[in-house]
């Protein structure tokens, strides 16, 4: 139960808005559906409707149910904790894995393995006891990522997110050596009108992006190992923007859909190594942020899978310094 009384500079708000603000931790749609499900008390009076403006003197009463149940259930599903706290919980997600559930992926899911591991300490997003999914990596991508465990948390991460924020860098293998060997992806991004499953590069309707990419080593001018930061978060941006100039990535069954001219550059053991990789060869190695309760600065790094790693080998990758 959380009590406020408006102060005078505060009168005329929206109620919504006031109480959102007030709390610190509910988001103004969680504050809405309260309202509107008659949580909110002034005088013993329930307040219904959103909009209305409050008034200066006004003592009000929002009740905050316990979190329900998460639609999606609980189940064992294995992936490697970084990190763990009371609000956040830091993972290295494998390849294969499906984030959130969806139509044709209802189980087995991210979001299934989080609900089971971290259990009562999930203090409900949006009333409901579920992780707070504030960014995603494909299925096929492996590496880093945050999930909420509170809604302050939540707020706050997302916050950070869409203020570009958060420190994000990647491992990827292309076809070919991009050329410079570091600089800048750029253009807008959007749906693929003749494929919906496919991203595109548009000029009508899609959303700035850009890619900073570095090219880490390079095999025989067939291949390359390039680490890339993150200016925005569109979807499938990596893959979209090395695509869209030339370099595919190896194993990417969405954006590659031919053999590549510079696979006969490689040896017969990369070019054979390169041609069978099952999944898009991208992996998130790198998560920085600051906690949204502590303040305190975060960063973690996750090496290179086995998979790639093994990739790398056949292609003749020598041992890198550090994750990027």
């Amino acid at each position: 139960m959380l009590t406020f009384v408006v102060q005078p500079e505060q009168a005329g708000e929206r109620v919504d808005r006031y109480v959102s603000a007030q709390s610190g931790t509910l988001s103004r749609s969680r504050v809405k559906g309260l309202i509107e499900s008659g949580h909110l008390q002034c005088s013993a009076k329930q307040i219904t409707e959103p909009a209305e403006s409050v008034r200066a003197g006004m003592e009000l009463v929002l009740h905050i149910p316990p979190a329900t149940p998460a639609v999606p259930q609980g189940e064992a599903v294995p992936f490697e904790i970084f990190y763990e706290d009371d609000d956040l919980i830091v993972l290295n997600k494998p390849a294969g894995l499906v984030v959130h559930p969806a139509p044709g992926n209802e189980t087995g899911t991210l979001v299934n393995g989080l609900i089971a591991h971290c259990g009562e300490s999930l203090k409900g997003i949006g009333g409901e006891r579920r992780p707070g999914i504030v960014h995603r990596l494909d299925k096929d991508t492996s590496g880093l990522m945050v999930a909420a465990k509170t809604e302050k948390a939540h707020l706050a991460l997302s916050d950070d997110f869409a203020g570009r924020r958060i420190d994000r860098a990647y491992l990827a293998f292309c076809w070919g050596c991009p050329n410079p060997a570091e600089g800048d992806y750029e253009g807008d991004i959007g749906r693929d009108k003749r494929d919906r499953k496919r991203m595109t590069i548009t000029t009508h309707g899609g959303k700035w992006a850009l890619t900073h990419y570095r090219t880490l080593q390079a095999f025989e001018m067939g291949a390359a190992l390039v680490t890339c930061k993150l200016a925005t978060g569109r979807t499938h941006q990596i893959r979209v923007h090395f695509s869209a100039n030339g370099h595919p990535l190896i194993g990417d069954p969405v954006y590659l859909r031919r053999v590549p001219a510079a696979a006969k550059l490689l040896t017969p053991e990369g070019r054979a190594a390169a041609l069978d990789f099952p999944r898009q060869a991208l992996h998130a190695t790198r998560l920085g942020f600051t906690h949204p309760r502590t303040g305190e600065a975060l960063l973690f790094e996750a090496p290179m899978p086995e998979d790639m790693q093994a990739l790398g080998e056949a292609l003749g990758m020598t041992p890198l310094k550090k994750a990027v």
